[in-house]
């Protein structure tokens, strides 16, 4: 399984963080997804929305579905933060957490436009988490996450 957990944090350093993705052909109507393939896995980054989104990552090795997350992200002080200031504020993030070689557990970034923190238990075959972009100690952006392993 550890080669699943490498390819989980490489396949998410190289779509929505990097910014150097392509959108893939939609398997939804209204959805944007980002596909990434190497080896024998593939993973698809589908979501729906914007400032406030809903999403899922599901990883396939061969044609076996066999770990996926789930999230709903959204900005809580819309007359103060918006969308384009969280996505930098969580690109920046997250590169550097994936830097680490892992996507879970505590982290915290300190950013100009905010203060990014993570929170979440358990390890990639079962978790929950939060993320949150905090400004003067307020909470601006909150995304809940959850996911784990697909088994038959």
């Amino acid at each position: 399984m550890e080669a699943l957990e490498i390819f989980i944090v490489e396949a998410k350093a190289v779509t929505y963080v990097s910014g150097k993705h392509q959108a893939s052909v939609s398997t939804r109507p209204g959805a944007c997804d980002i596909a990434y393939e190497r080896g024998r896995f593939r993973y698809l980054d589908s979501y729906f929305g914007g400032t406030d989104f809903l999403g899922q990552e599901v990883i396939w090795e061969d044609a076996t579905p066999v770990w996926a997350m789930n999230c709903y992200g959204r900005i809580l002080d819309p007359q103060n933060f918006d969308g384009e200031r969280a996505g930098t504020v969580i690109k920046q993030a997250l590169s550097a957490l994936y830097q680490e070689k892992r996507f879970l557990g505590g982290f915290a970034y300190q950013h100009a436009l905010g203060e990014y923190v993570d929170q979440s238990v358990g390890d990639y075959s079962s978790f929950l988490g939060v993320e949150r972009i905090l400004v003067n100690d307020r909470v601006v952006y909150q995304l809940d996450y959850q996911g784990g392993l697909i088994k038959p």
